[in-house]
Protein backbone atom coordinates (compact mmCIF):
# COMPACT_ATOMS: atom_id res chain seq x y z
CA UNK A 1 0.00 0.00 0.00
CA UNK A 2 1.28 3.45 -0.92
CA UNK A 3 1.91 5.91 1.87
CA UNK A 4 0.73 9.49 1.96
CA UNK A 5 2.25 11.62 -0.79
CA UNK A 6 4.57 14.55 -0.13
CA UNK A 7 2.03 16.95 -1.66
CA UNK A 8 -0.41 16.13 1.13
CA UNK A 9 2.14 16.84 3.83
CA UNK A 10 2.89 20.18 2.16
CA UNK A 11 -0.82 21.08 2.12
CA UNK A 12 -0.96 20.37 5.83
CA UNK A 13 1.99 22.67 6.48
CA UNK A 14 0.31 25.31 4.32
CA UNK A 15 -2.82 25.09 6.49
CA UNK A 16 -0.81 25.40 9.70
CA UNK A 17 1.02 28.46 8.36
CA UNK A 18 -2.26 30.03 7.28
CA UNK A 19 -3.57 29.74 10.85
CA UNK A 20 -0.43 31.25 12.37
CA UNK A 21 -0.43 34.95 13.16
CA UNK A 22 1.72 37.36 11.14
CA UNK A 23 5.38 37.72 11.99
CA UNK A 24 5.66 34.41 13.83
CA UNK A 25 7.70 31.21 14.05
CA UNK A 26 6.50 27.64 14.66
CA UNK A 27 8.90 24.97 15.89
CA UNK A 28 7.77 21.34 15.88
CA UNK A 29 10.11 18.71 17.32
CA UNK A 30 10.38 15.04 16.51
CA UNK A 31 10.24 12.40 19.23
CA UNK A 32 13.42 11.22 20.91
CA UNK A 33 14.47 7.73 21.92
CA UNK A 34 13.29 6.70 25.38
CA UNK A 35 15.61 4.72 27.63
CA UNK A 36 14.29 1.32 28.62
CA UNK A 37 17.20 0.37 30.89
CA UNK A 38 20.84 1.38 31.10
CA UNK A 39 21.97 1.75 27.46
CA UNK A 40 18.97 0.14 25.71
CA UNK A 41 15.99 2.04 24.31
CA UNK A 42 12.35 1.35 23.66
CA UNK A 43 11.49 1.03 19.95
CA UNK A 44 11.32 4.50 18.43
CA UNK A 45 7.91 5.95 17.61
CA UNK A 46 7.71 9.36 15.95
CA UNK A 47 5.83 12.24 17.54
CA UNK A 48 2.41 12.19 15.88
CA UNK A 49 2.15 15.93 15.23
CA UNK A 50 5.62 16.06 13.69
CA UNK A 51 4.80 13.02 11.56
CA UNK A 52 1.48 14.54 10.47
CA UNK A 53 3.34 17.50 8.96
CA UNK A 54 6.36 15.66 7.51
CA UNK A 55 5.85 11.90 7.21
CA UNK A 56 9.44 11.60 8.51
CA UNK A 57 10.33 8.82 10.96
CA UNK A 58 13.80 9.81 12.17
CA UNK A 59 14.61 11.19 15.61
CA UNK A 60 16.53 14.40 16.34
CA UNK A 61 14.56 16.30 13.69
CA UNK A 62 12.91 19.71 13.82
CA UNK A 63 10.41 21.40 11.53
CA UNK A 64 10.42 25.21 11.50
CA UNK A 65 7.79 27.40 9.84
CA UNK A 66 8.62 31.11 9.57
CA UNK A 67 5.75 33.40 8.63
CA UNK A 68 6.11 36.99 7.51
CA UNK A 69 2.91 38.71 6.48
CA UNK A 70 1.01 36.09 4.42
CA UNK A 71 4.01 34.14 3.14
CA UNK A 72 5.96 31.50 5.01
CA UNK A 73 9.16 29.48 4.69
CA UNK A 74 9.55 25.85 5.74
CA UNK A 75 12.83 24.51 7.14
CA UNK A 76 13.65 20.97 8.23
CA UNK A 77 16.57 19.93 10.42
CA UNK A 78 17.61 16.27 10.28
CA UNK A 79 20.42 13.98 11.40
CA UNK A 80 23.63 14.21 9.39
CA UNK A 81 25.02 11.10 7.73
CA UNK A 82 27.36 9.28 10.10
CA UNK A 83 28.75 5.86 9.19
CA UNK A 84 29.55 4.90 12.78
CA UNK A 85 26.12 5.85 14.11
CA UNK A 86 24.39 4.22 11.17
CA UNK A 87 26.28 0.97 11.72
CA UNK A 88 24.74 0.75 15.20
CA UNK A 89 21.31 2.29 14.70
CA UNK A 90 20.43 2.08 11.02
CA UNK A 91 20.67 4.21 7.91
CA UNK A 92 19.81 7.90 7.93
CA UNK A 93 18.23 9.74 5.04
CA UNK A 94 20.75 12.58 5.00
CA UNK A 95 20.43 16.09 3.60
CA UNK A 96 21.01 15.26 -0.10
CA UNK A 97 18.25 12.66 -0.29
CA UNK A 98 16.01 14.76 1.93
CA UNK A 99 16.18 17.64 -0.54
CA UNK A 100 14.95 15.32 -3.28
CA UNK A 101 12.16 13.88 -1.15
CA UNK A 102 10.60 16.74 0.79
CA UNK A 103 8.71 19.72 -0.61
CA UNK A 104 10.44 21.95 1.92
CA UNK A 105 12.31 25.22 1.29
CA UNK A 106 15.46 24.52 3.30
CA UNK A 107 17.03 21.42 4.85
CA UNK A 108 19.92 21.51 7.33
CA UNK A 109 21.59 19.12 9.72
CA UNK A 110 20.25 19.20 13.28
CA UNK A 111 23.60 20.36 14.66
CA UNK A 112 22.93 23.78 13.15
CA UNK A 113 19.54 24.28 14.78
CA UNK A 114 20.61 26.04 17.95
CA UNK A 115 22.66 28.59 16.04
CA UNK A 116 20.06 29.25 13.36
CA UNK A 117 17.04 29.39 15.65
CA UNK A 118 18.34 32.62 17.23
CA UNK A 119 18.16 34.34 13.85
CA UNK A 120 14.72 32.88 13.11
CA UNK A 121 13.34 34.38 16.30
CA UNK A 122 14.74 37.86 15.76
CA UNK A 123 12.01 40.50 15.44
CA UNK A 124 9.27 37.86 15.70
CA UNK A 125 6.31 38.58 17.93
CA UNK A 126 4.88 35.08 18.32
CA UNK A 127 6.38 31.66 18.92
CA UNK A 128 4.41 28.46 18.38
CA UNK A 129 5.56 25.16 19.86
CA UNK A 130 4.14 22.09 21.58
CA UNK A 131 3.76 22.86 25.29
CA UNK A 132 3.53 19.16 26.19
CA UNK A 133 6.87 18.13 24.77
CA UNK A 134 9.66 17.73 27.27
CA UNK A 135 12.82 16.36 25.73
CA UNK A 136 16.43 17.34 25.13
CA UNK A 137 15.59 19.10 21.87
CA UNK A 138 13.11 21.52 23.40
CA UNK A 139 15.65 22.51 26.04
CA UNK A 140 18.03 23.65 23.29
CA UNK A 141 16.01 26.75 22.60
CA UNK A 142 14.24 27.45 25.90
CA UNK A 143 16.52 30.32 26.87
CA UNK A 144 16.31 31.85 23.41
CA UNK A 145 12.55 31.42 23.32
CA UNK A 146 12.12 33.47 26.48
CA UNK A 147 12.96 36.55 24.48
CA UNK A 148 9.57 36.27 22.80
CA UNK A 149 6.70 37.29 25.06
CA UNK A 150 3.83 35.56 23.28
CA UNK A 151 3.94 31.76 23.21
CA UNK A 152 1.18 29.80 21.50
CA UNK A 153 0.53 26.06 21.47
CA UNK A 154 1.08 24.76 17.94
CA UNK A 155 -0.40 21.41 19.00
CA UNK A 156 -3.86 22.97 19.23
CA UNK A 157 -3.74 23.95 15.56
CA UNK A 158 -2.38 20.62 14.33
CA UNK A 159 -4.65 18.43 16.45
CA UNK A 160 -7.76 20.28 15.32
CA UNK A 161 -6.70 19.62 11.72
CA UNK A 162 -6.24 15.94 12.56
CA UNK A 163 -9.94 15.62 13.42
CA UNK A 164 -10.86 15.34 9.73
CA UNK A 165 -9.20 12.44 7.94
CA UNK A 166 -8.18 12.61 4.30
CA UNK A 167 -8.93 9.78 1.86
CA UNK A 168 -5.34 8.57 2.18
CA UNK A 169 -5.56 8.51 5.97
CA UNK A 170 -8.81 6.55 5.85
CA UNK A 171 -7.17 3.99 3.55
CA UNK A 172 -4.38 3.47 6.09
CA UNK A 173 -6.87 3.09 8.94
CA UNK A 174 -8.79 0.55 6.84
CA UNK A 175 -5.57 -1.36 6.21
CA UNK A 176 -4.83 -1.45 9.94
CA UNK A 177 -8.36 -2.68 10.62
CA UNK A 178 -8.07 -5.38 7.96
CA UNK A 179 -4.92 -6.76 9.59
CA UNK A 180 -6.59 -6.55 13.00
CA UNK A 181 -9.54 -8.48 11.60
CA UNK A 182 -7.19 -11.33 10.68
CA UNK A 183 -5.86 -11.43 14.24
CA UNK A 184 -9.30 -11.51 15.87
CA UNK A 185 -10.64 -14.14 13.46
CA UNK A 186 -7.57 -16.28 14.08
CA UNK A 187 -8.34 -16.29 17.81
CA UNK A 188 -12.00 -17.08 17.21
CA UNK A 189 -11.05 -20.22 15.27
CA UNK A 190 -8.27 -21.28 17.64
CA UNK A 191 -8.82 -24.19 20.04
CA UNK A 192 -8.43 -22.28 23.31
CA UNK A 193 -9.16 -24.93 25.93
CA UNK A 194 -6.08 -25.63 28.03
CA UNK A 195 -4.21 -22.60 26.74
CA UNK A 196 -3.01 -19.41 28.43
CA UNK A 197 -3.80 -15.76 27.72
CA UNK A 198 -0.22 -15.17 26.56
CA UNK A 199 -0.61 -17.84 23.87
CA UNK A 200 -3.48 -15.85 22.41
CA UNK A 201 -1.41 -12.69 22.68
CA UNK A 202 1.41 -14.34 20.73
CA UNK A 203 -1.06 -15.20 17.95
CA UNK A 204 -2.19 -11.57 17.82
CA UNK A 205 1.35 -10.22 17.58
CA UNK A 206 2.37 -12.80 14.99
CA UNK A 207 -0.61 -11.88 12.81
CA UNK A 208 0.11 -8.16 13.06
CA UNK A 209 3.77 -8.43 12.18
CA UNK A 210 3.39 -11.05 9.48
CA UNK A 211 1.05 -8.68 7.62
CA UNK A 212 3.28 -5.62 7.81
CA UNK A 213 1.93 -4.01 10.97
CA UNK A 214 5.12 -3.85 12.98
CA UNK A 215 3.60 -2.07 15.98
CA UNK A 216 0.58 -2.57 18.19
CA UNK A 217 -1.57 0.56 18.34
CA UNK A 218 -1.59 -0.01 22.12
CA UNK A 219 -0.78 -2.80 24.57
CA UNK A 220 -3.19 -5.61 23.73
CA UNK A 221 -5.64 -6.85 26.35
CA UNK A 222 -6.38 -10.57 26.54
CA UNK A 223 -8.53 -10.77 29.66
CA UNK A 224 -10.24 -14.04 30.52
CA UNK A 225 -12.83 -14.57 33.21
CA UNK A 226 -12.93 -11.95 35.94
CA UNK A 227 -9.84 -10.22 34.51
CA UNK A 228 -12.14 -8.66 31.89
CA UNK A 229 -13.49 -6.46 34.69
CA UNK A 230 -10.11 -4.75 34.99
CA UNK A 231 -10.36 -2.25 32.14
CA UNK A 232 -6.64 -1.88 31.51
CA UNK A 233 -5.65 -5.47 32.21
CA UNK A 234 -2.38 -6.18 30.40
CA UNK A 235 -0.85 -9.00 32.45
CA UNK A 236 -2.16 -11.46 29.84
CA UNK A 237 -0.77 -14.45 31.73
CA UNK A 238 -3.64 -16.46 33.21
CA UNK A 239 -4.79 -19.95 32.15
CA UNK A 240 -7.98 -20.01 30.10
CA UNK A 241 -10.82 -21.72 31.96
CA UNK A 242 -13.45 -23.71 30.09
CA UNK A 243 -16.81 -21.94 30.35
CA UNK A 244 -15.38 -18.46 30.79
CA UNK A 245 -15.28 -15.53 28.38
CA UNK A 246 -12.23 -13.75 26.97
CA UNK A 247 -12.31 -10.01 26.33
CA UNK A 248 -9.79 -9.24 23.57
CA UNK A 249 -9.00 -5.57 22.98
CA UNK A 250 -6.33 -5.54 20.28
CA UNK A 251 -5.52 -3.32 17.34
CA UNK A 252 -2.48 -2.79 15.18
CA UNK A 253 -0.87 0.33 13.76
CA UNK A 254 -0.16 0.46 10.02
CA UNK A 255 2.10 3.25 8.75
CA UNK A 256 1.38 5.09 12.00
CA UNK A 257 -2.42 4.83 11.71
CA UNK A 258 -4.28 2.93 14.41
CA UNK A 259 -7.12 0.48 14.68
CA UNK A 260 -8.93 -0.27 17.95
CA UNK A 261 -11.14 -3.35 18.13
CA UNK A 262 -12.65 -5.28 21.02
CA UNK A 263 -14.40 -8.61 20.78
CA UNK A 264 -15.55 -10.89 23.59
CA UNK A 265 -15.51 -14.62 22.87
CA UNK A 266 -15.94 -17.85 24.84
CA UNK A 267 -13.07 -20.19 25.67
CA UNK A 268 -15.16 -23.13 24.42
CA UNK A 269 -16.93 -21.10 21.70
CA UNK A 270 -20.29 -21.52 23.48
CA UNK A 271 -21.94 -18.77 25.50
CA UNK A 272 -23.99 -19.73 28.53
CA UNK A 273 -27.52 -18.31 28.88
CA UNK A 274 -26.28 -15.66 31.35
CA UNK A 275 -23.29 -14.74 29.20
CA UNK A 276 -25.51 -14.49 26.15
CA UNK A 277 -28.01 -12.26 27.98
CA UNK A 278 -25.35 -9.65 28.69
CA UNK A 279 -23.58 -10.10 25.35
CA UNK A 280 -26.76 -9.50 23.34
CA UNK A 281 -27.56 -6.44 25.47
CA UNK A 282 -24.14 -4.90 24.81
CA UNK A 283 -24.28 -5.79 21.10
CA UNK A 284 -27.77 -4.32 20.72
CA UNK A 285 -26.67 -1.08 22.38
CA UNK A 286 -23.55 -0.89 20.21
CA UNK A 287 -25.59 -1.28 17.03
CA UNK A 288 -28.08 1.36 18.13
CA UNK A 289 -25.35 3.88 18.96
CA UNK A 290 -23.48 3.23 15.70
CA UNK A 291 -26.70 3.94 13.79
CA UNK A 292 -26.91 7.31 15.56
CA UNK A 293 -23.50 8.42 14.29
CA UNK A 294 -23.85 11.18 11.69
CA UNK A 295 -22.82 14.81 11.15
CA UNK A 296 -23.94 17.32 13.79
CA UNK A 297 -24.52 14.66 16.47
CA UNK A 298 -22.43 15.09 19.63
CA UNK A 299 -20.49 12.37 21.42
CA UNK A 300 -22.23 13.31 24.67
CA UNK A 301 -25.55 12.46 23.02
CA UNK A 302 -24.20 9.06 21.99
CA UNK A 303 -22.91 8.37 25.49
CA UNK A 304 -26.13 9.50 27.16
CA UNK A 305 -28.15 7.15 24.96
CA UNK A 306 -25.77 4.26 25.64
CA UNK A 307 -26.18 4.80 29.39
CA UNK A 308 -29.96 4.83 29.07
CA UNK A 309 -30.07 1.63 27.01
CA UNK A 310 -27.54 -0.27 29.11
CA UNK A 311 -29.21 0.72 32.38
CA UNK A 312 -32.66 -0.29 31.13
CA UNK A 313 -31.19 -3.60 29.99
CA UNK A 314 -29.46 -4.21 33.32
CA UNK A 315 -32.72 -3.46 35.17
CA UNK A 316 -34.47 -5.99 32.95
CA UNK A 317 -31.82 -8.61 33.81
CA UNK A 318 -31.96 -7.84 37.53
CA UNK A 319 -28.40 -6.46 37.69
CA UNK A 320 -29.73 -3.03 38.69
CA UNK A 321 -32.95 -2.18 40.53
CA UNK A 322 -35.03 0.96 40.41
CA UNK A 323 -35.91 3.77 38.03
CA UNK A 324 -33.37 4.13 35.22
CA UNK A 325 -33.37 7.93 35.37
CA UNK A 326 -32.62 7.94 39.10
CA UNK A 327 -29.91 5.31 38.63
CA UNK A 328 -28.19 7.42 35.98
CA UNK A 329 -28.60 10.64 37.97
CA UNK A 330 -26.95 9.03 41.00
CA UNK A 331 -24.27 7.43 38.77
CA UNK A 332 -25.02 4.00 40.27
CA UNK A 333 -24.54 2.38 36.87
CA UNK A 334 -20.93 3.60 36.70
CA UNK A 335 -20.00 0.55 38.76
CA UNK A 336 -20.84 -1.57 35.70
CA UNK A 337 -20.28 0.90 32.84
CA UNK A 338 -17.48 3.20 34.00
CA UNK A 339 -16.08 4.53 30.70
CA UNK A 340 -17.24 6.67 27.81
CA UNK A 341 -18.87 5.47 24.61
CA UNK A 342 -15.76 6.07 22.50
CA UNK A 343 -12.90 8.29 21.40
CA UNK A 344 -11.23 9.76 18.32
CA UNK A 345 -9.05 7.39 16.29
CA UNK A 346 -6.21 8.17 13.88
CA UNK A 347 -2.46 8.64 14.23
CA UNK A 348 -2.93 7.75 17.89
CA UNK A 349 -5.32 5.12 19.16
CA UNK A 350 -6.78 7.79 21.42
CA UNK A 351 -6.27 10.40 18.75
CA UNK A 352 -5.04 13.59 20.35
CA UNK A 353 -7.73 15.80 18.88
CA UNK A 354 -9.93 18.26 20.75
CA UNK A 355 -13.39 17.38 22.04
CA UNK A 356 -14.25 21.02 22.65
CA UNK A 357 -13.71 24.18 20.59
CA UNK A 358 -11.91 27.36 21.62
CA UNK A 359 -15.03 28.55 23.47
CA UNK A 360 -15.41 25.34 25.46
CA UNK A 361 -18.36 24.07 23.45
CA UNK A 362 -18.46 20.40 22.51
CA UNK A 363 -17.41 19.67 18.92
CA UNK A 364 -20.14 17.93 16.94
CA UNK A 365 -19.40 15.10 14.54
CA UNK A 366 -18.39 16.04 10.99
CA UNK A 367 -17.79 14.13 7.80
CA UNK A 368 -14.31 12.62 7.83
CA UNK A 369 -14.01 12.09 11.58
CA UNK A 370 -13.23 8.59 12.86
CA UNK A 371 -14.24 7.44 16.33
CA UNK A 372 -14.73 4.24 18.28
CA UNK A 373 -18.04 3.02 19.67
CA UNK A 374 -17.46 0.67 22.62
CA UNK A 375 -20.22 0.02 25.18
CA UNK A 376 -19.51 -2.54 27.87
CA UNK A 377 -20.76 -4.16 31.05
CA UNK A 378 -18.37 -5.33 33.78
CA UNK A 379 -19.52 -7.35 36.79
CA UNK A 380 -16.96 -8.41 39.37
CA UNK A 381 -17.25 -12.01 40.52
CA UNK A 382 -17.39 -10.89 44.16
CA UNK A 383 -20.29 -8.48 43.63
CA UNK A 384 -23.04 -9.95 45.80
CA UNK A 385 -25.54 -7.28 44.70
CA UNK A 386 -25.87 -9.01 41.34
CA UNK A 387 -27.51 -12.38 40.57
CA UNK A 388 -24.85 -15.07 40.91
CA UNK A 389 -25.16 -16.22 37.30
CA UNK A 390 -23.88 -12.84 36.05
CA UNK A 391 -20.92 -12.47 38.41
CA UNK A 392 -17.47 -12.50 36.84
CA UNK A 393 -18.75 -11.54 33.38
CA UNK A 394 -17.06 -8.66 31.55
CA UNK A 395 -18.11 -7.84 27.99
CA UNK A 396 -17.11 -5.02 25.64
CA UNK A 397 -17.71 -4.76 21.90
CA UNK A 398 -15.85 -2.05 19.99
CA UNK A 399 -15.81 -0.92 16.36
CA UNK A 400 -14.17 1.91 14.40
CA UNK A 401 -16.66 4.26 12.75
CA UNK A 402 -16.17 6.81 9.97
CA UNK A 403 -18.56 9.76 9.88
CA UNK A 404 -19.85 10.15 6.31
CA UNK A 405 -21.81 12.90 4.57
CA UNK A 406 -25.21 11.46 5.47
CA UNK A 407 -24.40 9.01 8.26
CA UNK A 408 -21.58 6.63 8.97
CA UNK A 409 -19.60 3.64 7.81
CA UNK A 410 -18.50 0.91 10.19
CA UNK A 411 -14.93 0.36 9.00
CA UNK A 412 -14.64 -2.81 11.09
CA UNK A 413 -18.00 -4.37 10.21
CA UNK A 414 -16.25 -7.40 8.67
CA UNK A 415 -14.94 -8.48 12.09
CA UNK A 416 -17.40 -11.05 13.41
CA UNK A 417 -19.47 -10.26 16.49
CA UNK A 418 -22.85 -11.98 16.06
CA UNK A 419 -23.44 -14.77 18.58
CA UNK A 420 -24.05 -17.30 15.81
CA UNK A 421 -20.66 -16.46 14.24
CA UNK A 422 -18.77 -16.62 17.54
CA UNK A 423 -20.23 -20.05 18.35
CA UNK A 424 -19.53 -21.64 14.97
Amino acid sequence: MSVIKEEEYKKRRDKVAKRMSKNSVAIIFSATYKVRSNDTNYPFRQNSNFYYLTGFKEDNSILVLIKKNKKYKSILFINKKNKKEEMWNGKRLGVLKAKKRFLIDEIHISDKFQKKVSKYLEFKKNLYFDFKLDNSQTKLFEKIAKKINIHKNIALIIEKMRLIKSDSEIKLIKKAIDITKKAHHRLMKLDKIGKNEYELLSNIEHTFKSHGAYNDAYTSIVASGNSANTLHYIDNNKPLVNGELILIDAGCEYEYYASDITRTIAVNKQLSKAQRDIYELVLSVEKTIINMVKPNVKRSELHKKSEELLVKGMIRLGILKGNYKKIIKKQIHKKYYPHGIGHWLGLDVHDECPYKDENGAEIALKEGMVLTIEPGIYIDKYDENVPKKYRGIGIRIEDDILVTKDGNKNLSSAIKKEVIDLQS
